[in-house]
């Protein structure tokens, strides 16, 4: 789900006042054109998944009020090439001077989407989850995560205080990983879950023996992800399993096959290309 448009206004109010700036010379100049009626649709340039179209309506009506703003198709639809995915009524002025700001957020959150699905797609049939990671341009976590969602995956924490997940460097500075969970543990509220690293099946086993709620696999082959599921599996039911690093499209159906519960991967946002749409304008 987007948050409330309490949080989002002033990042919409903020990226239109950086494009617009002292004004929107072209539209200006055009001068009593601007204020006639206009009719625009957006077009898909290429095949994709639709992600920001609640965006874009909301970007228009920061500039207009009284736009009219009509979605053609759902968001996280599939879409082909040459689909209208949007028609807006409004001043010819609102048209103009919002369509970049509209346009550049639905073509990266749709990129961003597009590429989830592909890797959604792939373990469809299969119980283990895709998740996204922290991975995000700062600025965009909440709107990058949202198009991963629609996309198909589920949401990993937001940020540092959505959980615990202690990774290499903190085991490095407490000095093992019984250290951290001891000393986290001791801190923490509940039911905050503790989420373990690991890299190797001993430090698997050491997760295990100190309450590890969640253990990822870091870079590891198939082969020693199975081994590495039966050990944790055989312990204790109720722990949750992650794997992550080096997910690719082509390697993350041997990965599920393994049997762990989650897949992270940071490639369907940082390695999405923008999904190409236009904007045509008529009076």
């Amino acid at each position: 789900m987007l948050p409330s448009w309490i949080v989002l206004d002033d990042l919409l109010k903020g990226w239109l006042r950086e494009d617009i700036g002292r004004g929107d010379q072209t539209t200006l100049g055009l001068g009593g054109v601007a204020t006639e009626p206009g009719h625009a649709h957006w077009v898909a340039k290429e095949d994709g998944v639709v992600a920001g179209l609640p965006l874009a309506e909301r970007t228009f009506r920061l500039l207009e009020q009284a736009v009219v703003f009509r979605s053609r198709v759902k968001e996280g639809a599939k879409v082909e090439k040459g689909d209208v995915i949007a028609e807006i009524d409004g001043q010819l002025g609102t048209l103009l001077t919002g369509e970049r700001v509209a346009l550049n957020l639905t073509m990266s959150l749709s990129g961003i989407a597009t590429m989830t699905r592909h890797f959604a797609d792939v373990i469809e049939d299969l119980p283990t989850r895709l998740v996204d990671t922290r991975k995000t341009t700062p600025g965009l976590r909440i709107l990058e995560k949202y198009a991963a969602f629609v996309g198909g995956a589920q949401n990993h924490r937001m940020g540092l205080d959505d959980g615990v997940m202690i990774k290499d460097n903190h085991i490095a500075a407490a000095g093992g990983i019984e250290q951290a969970i001891t000393a986290i543990r001791s801190r923490i509220p509940y039911p905050v879950t503790i989420e373990v690293e690991t890299e190797s099946l001993e430090q698997i086993k050491e997760a295990i023996q100190h309450g590890a709620d969640i253990i990822m696999l870091d870079n590891m082959l198939p082969e020693k992800m199975r081994m590495a599921v039966d050990i944790i599996r055989a312990a204790n039911q109720r722990i949750k399993i992650e794997a992550s690093g080096n997910i690719h499209i082509e390697t993350i159906r041997a990965v599920a096959e393994t049997g762990v519960d989650y897949i992270s991967s940071s490639a369907p946002i940082t390695r999405s290309p923008w999904m190409d749409l236009s904007m045509r304008i008529r009076q």
